[in-house]
C-alpha cells in the first residue's frame, strides 16, 4: 500500500521507545519473555530487515516497539487486545492518525498465527525480526521457561503451539520473508522446530510426564 506521508520524526520514535521501555520496566516482573530484552532485539532487527527490503523504516521501527503490549494488557493474548493502548502509547507520542492505523496493520499483518506468505514489505521485516526471536538457539534453553510463567500455559501447550503455527510456514517456505535471512538462520529454525516436535512425541510418553510432575518448581 502507497502512503504520502512525511517520516515519523526521531523525537516521536524516542518518545514511544521511551514509554515502552517503562511500561517493560514498571512490569518486568510480569514480562519474562516479552520484556524490553525481546522488544529492542525485535526493533534493531526490524530496522535492519526494513532497510534491506526498502519498507518504511520508521514506521517499521515504531510497530517492533509497541507489537507486543497486548502481554501487558493480558496475559497468553493476541495482537489485536493491545491495539487501545498501543493507539494510547502512539498518539500521546504524536504519532499521526495515519501512521497509527498504518503501525496497527502491521502488528495485526506480522503475527505469526495468523501471516501469510503476501503480507506487506512492513509486515515482513517485523515479522522476520519476531520470528528469529524465536528461532535463536538460546530461545528455548534460556527464555522458553520464562515464556510458560508469563503467559501460565503448559509445556504441552506451549509445545503444540510451536508446532501448529510455525512448522506449516517453514514447510511452505515463508518463515523468513528476507532472503539473507532465510539463508543465515534457516538451519536454526530447522532445529528449533525439531527440538519443539520431539518435546510433543516425549510428552506422550507416560514416564516423561510423570518425570515433569516430579520436577521442582
Amino acid at each position: 500500500m502507497m502512503h504520502t506521508r512525511t517520516t515519523i520524526p526521531r523525537s516521536v520514535i524516542a518518545d514511544v521507545e521511551q514509554r515502552v521501555r517503562r511500561l517493560c520496566e514498571d512490569l518486568a516482573a510480569k514480562l519474562q519473555f516479552h520484556g524490553w530484552h525481546h522488544v529492542s532485539f525485535v526493533r534493531d532487527k526490524s530496522v535492519h530487515f526494513a532497510e534491506r527490503n526498502g519498507a518504511a523504516r520508521d514506521v517499521v521501527e515504531v510497530a517492533a516497539l509497541v507489537h507486543d503490549l497486548n502481554y501487558m494488557v493480558r496475559r497468553n493474548s493476541l495482537p489485536t487486545d493491545g491495539e487501545a493502548l498501543r493507539r494510547k502509547v502512539l498518539f500521546v507520542s504524536g504519532v499521526s492518525q495515519g501512521d497509527i492505523a498504518w503501525i496497527e496493520r502491521i502488528v495485526v499483518e506480522a503475527e505469526m498465527r495468523t501471516r501469510h506468505r503476501d503480507i506487506s514489505l512492513e509486515a515482513q521485516a517485523l515479522s522476520d525480526a519476531d520470528t528469529l526471536f524465536k528461532a535463536l538457539p538460546v530461545t528455548p534453553v534460556v527464555l522458553a521457561h520464562r515464556y510458560l510463567q508469563e503467559n501460565g500455559i503448559t509445556l504441552r501447550e506451549l509445545a503444540h503451539k510451536i508446532v501448529g503455527e510455525q512448522v506449516g510456514k517453514a514447510d511452505e517456505g515463508y518463515y523468513f520473508y528476507d532472503a539473507e535471512a532465510a539463508a543465515t538462520y534457516t538451519k536454526w529454525a530447522q532445529a528449533n522446530l525439531s527440538l519443539w516436535r520431539c518435546i510433543v512425541e516425549s510428552l506422550d510418553d507416560p514416564c516423561v510426564e510423570d518425570l515433569l510432575t516430579k520436577v521442582p518448581s
